[in-house]
């Protein structure tokens, strides 16, 4: 196993390497100067240039390129040209608001999800089963963004419960954190819910029909252990892999909720560096991300080892 985690770890690197060779060149051809934006409207070309000439932005971009991993083997993402202070400080400060809110609606997605999947499976073509799965197609179907809308003027303008915005950290006080966090959570999770409840469901059918569930209720065994103890542990084998693939669309999708309810974590700053064209920014906090992403996937592959006996990584790492 450790030889396989080394392995994988080693296969990020070409990984890495792409992701931040395609922001770099991405970020090159999209219209916008960032000399511009910083002398403003009433700046004269001469302004613009000296601008340009100082950020290092008249350099060919061969050399832009080469500038830019020589700082990343050195550890450094680099200066935000408009906040004026290093990238990685800047996303340090943003990532536990972003993680904080991922985390959250990571839990809300398996907590509902799972308990509707395995609970419409075991009423299976009940019109408890249709309701269920018919929330869980309405849950998929929602834009999150516009879902954000919705949750704001239901509960914080008309109902007042929640605030509209805002980031009350969790160090500060616990429920300030559940308020600020609880919709961006729950539009977050909505559409995870949803994917998710309809893949347990349809795991759960295939596991109740194997011969070892015949057995066990043919034993007497009670409901809750046929289900707790030997269904839902083969039916977390291939949903493993989708959670991986949740909590990864659940950091993506923060770019935009972070937007909408005005939280402070990297997902709107990716999204400002974006309308103002702050390259160092941009560069790092993607680098940051699919790093992230990498190790979410490595995560992943061991609990499946862990959930599956079948699957078993030797010292060849096969």
């Amino acid at each position: 196993m450790g030889r396989y985690v080394a392995r994988r770890l080693l296969s990020a690197i070409p990984v890495l390497f792409l992701v931040s060779l395609i922001s770099f060149m991405l970020m090159r051809l999209v219209p916008g100067d960032p000399a511009a934006i910083i002398a403003g409207l009433q700046a004269t070309p001469e302004e613009i240039e000296h601008i340009r000439r100082q950020l290092g932005l008249d350099q060919p971009l061969i050399n832009q390129l080469g500038s830019w991993y020589w700082q990343l083997l050195q550890g450094n993402l680099g200066d935000s040209i408009l906040l004026g202070r290093s990238v990685s400080q800047s996303i340090i400060e943003r990532l536990p608001v972003s993680l904080s809110i991922a985390l959250y609606a990571l839990v809300l997605t398996l907590v509902v999800a799972l308990t509707s999947g395995v609970f419409a499976a075991m009423r299976q073509n009940t019109w408890i089963d249709q309701l269920l799965m018919t929330i869980a197609l309405i849950g998929v179907s929602l834009p999150n963004f516009w879902l954000g809308l919705m949750l704001i003027i239901l509960f914080a303008v008309n109902l007042g419960w929640l605030p509209s915005g805002g980031y009350v950290p969790l160090s500060e006080s616990f429920t300030g954190w559940l308020a600020s966090t609880t919709l961006p959570a729950i539009s977050l999770a909505l559409l995870q819910m949803g994917l998710l409840a309809r893949i347990t469901r349809s795991t759960m059918l295939e596991v109740l029909q194997q011969d070892y569930i015949r057995t066990a209720r043919a034993k007497g065994m009670p409901p809750w252990i046929v289900i707790g103890k030997h269904a839902l542990k083969n039916v977390m084998i291939p949903v493993i892999t989708v959670i991986g693939i949740i909590f990864s669309l659940l950091i993506g999708g923060s770019v935009v909720i972070e937007t909408v309810y005005s939280i402070p974590g990297v997902g709107r700053l990716v999204g400002s560096a974006i309308l103002r064209r702050d390259y160092p920014v941009i560069q790092g906090s993607l680098l940051v991300i699919a790093g992230m992403l990498v190790f979410i996937n490595l995560v992943v592959d061991v609990l499946y080892a862990y959930f599956d006996p079948r699957v078993r990584y030797d010292n060849d790492g096969k």
